[in-house]
């Protein structure tokens, strides 16, 4: 605020320099020629060509100039001319955006004294250098107008200048336009700047400082008239320190100062705070840390703006800068924002001394304890955000005191209790966010009768941990007209809520999990929104054929519900999410005609038929999601090089066939690519070699066979989570998986794979690191896509969401891998799962595996294992499910730490060696085994190596012998025969001989019987 009345002087200050010029012009007995002629027919015909030159030389779209033609250049837009000589004195073109050249005939305005090109698109283009001749000019204003280059040091010869600002960036990241990436703009130095003697004001914003970062604060000391400087965005690093601020600082005229967004990375320093005309202080963003010089605060007693957010403030630093700002400037200061820091400790009552106080900005911090009572006799507060603290207790009563509030946000909190009906009573508040707390009790009518500006309603609480209900008259009619509602996890009534109706500037509308158990009103579809999240609730019926609205980007979220019939045919919005419903029938044919989607979820219905082509058509497409319904066919292979923009595939839990599509990692793009559950077959497509950025692989319960391709490791090295369980792999595991630097889930578990466990597994650097995966999502897919992943933890099929990104498994199981577990697995000091059950190892437990802390289940069952159980596993405290049933462990159970809470015996079982707790207590070892134990360990291993190789000779011996003989007979007609006619030879002589003997033998007992 104080920064407009400083500009606003400025105006002033300059219009009246331009009055007195214009009466020193009427005292001149001497006019020029041109003037002469010029009396009552307008511009001077010389200024006028030069104006036309110039415009010839610009890009005008808009037509900003299409005035400009006829005798009268004074009646040009954005042309003022001395009433008296006709003279142009000013050219204000500001907001047209324009582009092209600065034509040099400019400098034929020879009385030019206020020159504005803001707001424009000049395309990267240099300031000309030939500014920096107009002699009489105290006004000029370049900034936002896409200029690049460096700043040309002649604008240094203004010495009449009185406003210069030359903020960077263009158009389209100015307060008028949009955002874009803006051409650089920067200095050599700053030494043209000692020639603007007469300077007020000085805005170099985004202009790359960093040649001047040294002695920026000589270069602008030595402006004595200086009102306002703006510093920032930069890229200052240097923000000077001197030990006696009195020889050095001469800012005895400065009343704003703006260095934000830059990085000093340092404490204030002191000199900063003897600069007794300072209004307003911008230091947001600019790397502020340390201590604050508070013993010099009293200076500080024109203080009006202090901004001092987004740094890294910490500890009770903001609590002692509060106490000294209250004693100092407690009737001046306006605004304080020190949000974004890390400061704790409660707030003080001295933040009730601030008379004049309007906003208060302390989110982001570690703010605790409950409400502080002093803030409510801020009667003259119109914004209070306080989100994002620690702060507890109920709202005090006395909040309705504040009269003048406007903007209420105590969001994420751990506030509690009812919400008080004093805060009906502020009547301005336009904006209430009481997110993310544990509010109990009912909100009425009465909390909102007298609130006739309300326009932002937020109540998104946390999932239902107290009673809490929205509660309202059917017929109530409600005295506000919003444009934004949320509320979220509580009950607001089993029919929808029909006082909606009357809301008809409502664009953004969350009623998520509130019990609603209704139809979806028509009236609904024919409101304007561009959020609409009715998720989690039990609506039913069916939705319109169509979803159309007129905003540009809209989101529709219907998810878990009970909604059916079929999908509509056409929706016009941008993220659509049905997911989780009883929708049935195809996949509209013509889906690709909703050419603004960029998110689609339709999951986890009873959709049926196959995948429609026309999906190709969606080129905005970023994720889409069609897992768990009935969908069958082949998975289309004809769309996938327009969809260049796709970044999340889930086609899991249906009945596809066929194989990888060949083309599918033609979209570079693609990041999670989930395929599992399905009837896919044949090998692994080398098509997924191209998908590079491939974060996520899941390709599990399919029917896949071949080898795992050596070319996941080497091609794909953005990796983070494979999952391949459930196939007809076969082969070793190929050692080019260690490669994968962000690898931390590893599935390849219930395959037919062989050979020994690579050592190089010890060597995952995402598993032996507690950092955190740095991955680049794009914004739009990880905002409407939640990715998930079904994995074995705790022996349990678990679904991971939202901490899959720090679930760290290698699951290896019922396969048939043998050799012993190498010894570098116990390098994995993050890992959390580690299941190798159900293979062919052997050899005894790593004795370095305790060192493994981050380990919280362990499954080594159903092998060879031998020799006892190492003590060090003792020490994984974190471990909380382990089976190492069926193996050939001995020795005793360890009893310290975590064995101690293993009290199910079948986790040992089949482990004859094996004594101690939990299995029979009364089992003891044989009198002479506590001499033998390392013999017999050694006996053991030997044992269960040769018993290994035993029942693998058995196994191949077989099919050898097998093959040998009936493979050759296959093969060779006359072997074939002969030993046909041999066997048929041996079986006749094999006959005559039973027969033959059987009758010897009847004759001998007939002969024994008639003796008898």
């Amino acid at each position: 605020m104080a920064s407009k009345k400083t500009t606003l002087l400025l105006h002033i200050l300059f219009f009246l320099s331009m009055l007195s010029e214009i009466l020193i012009s009427k005292a001149n007995t001497t006019n020029s020629t041109d003037a002469d002629l010029n009396q009552g027919w307008g511009c001077i015909e010389g200024e006028r060509k030069a104006l036309l030159e110039f415009k010839h030389g610009l890009i005008d779209p808009s037509g900003h100039l299409s005035s400009w033609f006829g005798v009268d250049c004074c009646e040009w837009t954005g042309v003022d001319c001395n009433n008296k000589t006709g003279n142009v004195v000013k050219v204000d073109l500001r907001n047209g955006l324009l582009g092209g050249e600065i034509s040099d005939s400019l400098l034929d305005l020879k009385h030019l004294n206020y020159l504005d090109l803001s707001c424009n698109d000049f395309k990267g283009i240099q300031i000309p250098d030939f500014l920096g001749s107009f002699e009489r000019l105290r006004y000029l204003n370049l900034s936002y107008a896409a200029f690049g280059g460096m700043i040309p040091p002649h604008l240094g010869n203004l010495s009449h200048l009185c406003y210069l600002d030359l903020h960077g960036g263009g158009y389209y990241n100015s307060p008028v336009g949009g955002y874009y990436n803006s051409p650089a703009v920067g200095v050599y130095n700053l030494n043209w700047i000692s020639g603007l003697s007469s300077l007020k004001y000085l805005d170099l914003g985004e202009v790359n400082l960093s040649k001047a970062t040294t002695n920026w604060m000589q270069a602008v000391n030595i402006l004595p008239s200086l009102l306002e400087l703006h510093l920032s965005n930069c890229e200052l690093d240097d923000f000077p320190h001197y030990s006696d601020p009195n020889l050095f600082v001469n800012f005895t005229s400065l009343q704003v100062i703006d260095l934000s967004w830059n990085n000093f990375n340092t404490d204030l320093p002191g000199w900063l705070f003897n600069i007794s005309t300072i209004r307003d202080l911008y230091l947001n963003s600019a790397a502020i840390r340390g201590h604050i010089p508070h013993v010099k605060l009293q200076s500080l007693r024109n203080l009006v703006t202090l901004d001092l957010s987004e740094n890294n403030i910490i500890g009770s630093e903001g609590i002692e800068l509060v106490n000294g700002l209250s004693i100092c400037c407690n009737n001046s200061l306006e605004e304080l924002h020190l949000g974004y820091n890390g400061l704790s400790g409660e707030l003080p009552d001295s933040l009730g001394n601030f008379n004049n106080l309007r906003s208060l900005f302390l989110s982001y911090n570690s703010f605790d304890g409950p409400f502080p009572i002093a803030i409510q006799h801020l009667t003259n507060l119109e914004s209070l955000d306080l989100r994002r603290n620690s702060l507890s207790g109920p709202i005090p009563m006395g909040i309705g005191n504040m009269l003048r509030m406007k903007r209420l946000d105590l969001s994420f909190n751990l506030m509690n209790g009812t919400i008080p009906k004093s805060i009906g009573q502020l009547r301005e508040l336009t904006e209430l966010f009481l997110d993310g707390n544990s509010w109990e009790g009912v909100v009425s009518e009465i909390h909102f009768n007298n609130l006739t500006k309300l326009e932002f309603l937020s109540l998104h609480l946390l999932p239902k941990k107290q009673p809490f209900r929205f509660h309202v008259r059917p017929e109530w009619i409600p005295p506000f007209s919003l444009k934004h509602i949320d509320i979220s996890n509580c009950d607001v009534s089993p029919t929808f809520p029909s006082w909606l109706r009357t809301q008809k500037r409502l664009y953004h509308m969350t009623l998520k999990n509130v019990g609603i158990s209704d139809t979806i009103p028509e009236w609904l579809w024919k409101l304007d929104f561009n959020w609409l999240d009715l998720s989690k609730n039990q609506l039913y019926g069916k939705l319109p054929n169509s979803l159309d609205f007129s905003s540009t980007r809209i989101l529709v979220d219907l998810r878990f519900n009970r909604l059916v019939g079929r999908l509509p045919c056409s929706f016009n919005v941008t993220w659509l999410f049905l997911g989780n419903n009883l929708f049935s029938g195809p996949i509209p044919l013509n889906i690709g005609d909703s050419s603004r989607l960029m998110a689609l979820d339709i999951s986890s219905n009873l959709l049926n038929g196959s995948i429609p082509s026309s999906i190709s058509k969606l080129k905005y497409l970023g994720a889409i999601d069609l897992s768990n319904n009935h969908l069958s066919g082949n998975i289309p292979t004809n769309f996938w090089n327009d969809l260049n923009r796709l970044t999340a595939l889930d086609l899991s839990k249906n009945k596809l066939s066929g194989g990888i599509p060949s083309g599918m990692c033609s979209v570079t793009s693609l990041f999670f690519l989930k395929l599992s559950d399905n009837n896919l077959s044949g090998e692994l497509s080398p098509s997924l070699r191209n998908c590079e950025r491939l974060y996520s692989l899941d390709l599990g319960n399919n029917r896949f066979s071949g080898e795992i391709p050596k070319w996941i490791g080497e091609r794909i090295p953005s990796l983070g989570q494979l999952r391949l369980r459930g196939n007809m792999l076969i082969g070793c595991i190929p050692v080019q998986l260690c490669h994968l630097s962000h690898l931390h889930i590893l599935d390849l578990a219930v395959n037919n794979l062989s050979g020994s466990i690579p050592q190089c597994l010890g060597d995952l650097i995402a598993l032996t690191s507690m950092a955190l995966l740095q991955t680049e999502f794009d914004k739009d897919m990880t905002a409407s896509y939640s990715y998930h992943m079904e994995l074995v933890v705790k022996g349990q099929d678990m679904v991971f969401e939202s901490i899959l990104p720090i679930v760290n498994l290698i699951d290896l199981s019922s396969n048939n891998l043998w050799g012993e577990i190498p010894q570098e697995i116990t390098n994995l000091s993050t890992l959390g799962t580690l299941n190798l059950s159900r293979n062919q190892l052997i050899g005894k437990i790593p004795q370095k595996i305790g060192v493994m802390q981050g380990l919280e289940t362990l499954d080594l069952s159903c092998n060879h294992l031998s020799g006892p159980i190492p003590m060090s596993m003792a020490s994984i405290t974190s471990l909380s499910h382990l089976n190492l049933s069926h193996n050939l462990l001995s020795g005793p159970i360890p009893t310290t730490n975590q064995f101690s809470t293993f009290n199910d015996p079948s986790i040992y079982e089949a482990n004859l060696g094996l004594y101690g707790l939990p299995l029979s207590a009364n089992w003891t070892p044989p009198n002479n085994q506590n001499h033998k134990n390392d013999q017999d360990d050694k006996q053991d291993d030997e044992d269960g190596r040769y018993m290994t190789w035993f029942f693998i000779s058995m196994a191949m011996g077989f099919p050898v012998g097998f093959w040998a003989i009936c493979g050759s007979l296959a093969l060779n007609k006359s072997w074939r025969h002969a030993y046909f006619r041999f066997f048929d030879e041996t079986r006749d002589r094999l006959l005559v001989f039973i027969i033959v003997n059987m009758a010897r033998l009847k004759r001998k007992i007939d002969r024994i019987g008639v003796h008898g």
